[in-house]
């Protein structure tokens, strides 16, 4: 899970190993006891070390990001694994078009591939707050609060999301 410390990541993280998945944890330093907190069984410190380089290849790569290429991604991949990407996450990558691009080339990839690429489109409905209200009840999955804002400090709120890599979920109260 590329982004294992962010708002979605940090779910991500707890749903897969609640599913029985073997997880590892892309984050930076700072969130690594974090991320190994939510059950990670492996945390990649990206400021140290390239997950799409590290030799090691995974059934499942979940990109929440979208700061690495397709070709990064994939090469992180087992020869029949899949590619999940998210367009979620305040992109750094210095395209014009931010994670829509690589969203849209992986679209593009899908049908001429091997392993399979799959861009998450998804309305949640009653079935999935279903699952996820099972999961939290039986204390598998513990949404992760960063911090939280009163309304009248939006601005705040949404100035530190997009600069200092907000773990987790940033919480406003009304």
């Amino acid at each position: 899970i590329n982004g294992a410390s962010g708002g979605v990541g940090t779910l991500a993280v707890q749903l897969a190993k609640a599913l029985g998945a073997t997880v590892t944890g892309v984050c930076r330093t700072r969130n690594v006891a974090l991320v190994r907190s939510l059950g990670a069984d492996h945390v990649v410190d990206y400021t140290r070390d390239d997950f799409t380089r590290d030799g090691r290849r995974h059934d499942v790569v979940f990109d929440l990001v979208g700061n690495r290429s397709l070709t990064a991604l994939r090469r992180a991949l087992t020869p029949d694994g899949t590619l999940v990407l998210s367009g979620g996450g305040v992109y750094r990558g210095g395209s014009l078009l931010g994670p829509i691009g690589l969203l849209a080339r992986g679209r593009l990839l899908a049908p001429v591939v091997r392993q399979r690429v799959v861009v998450l489109a998804t309305s949640p409905g009653r079935a999935h707050l279903d699952v996820l209200r099972e999961h939290a009840e039986a204390g598998r999955l513990t949404p992760v609060v960063d911090r939280t804002h009163p309304l009248r400090e939006v601005p705040e709120a949404v100035r530190y999301l997009e600069t200092e890599h907000a773990r987790a979920k940033v919480v406003i109260t009304i």
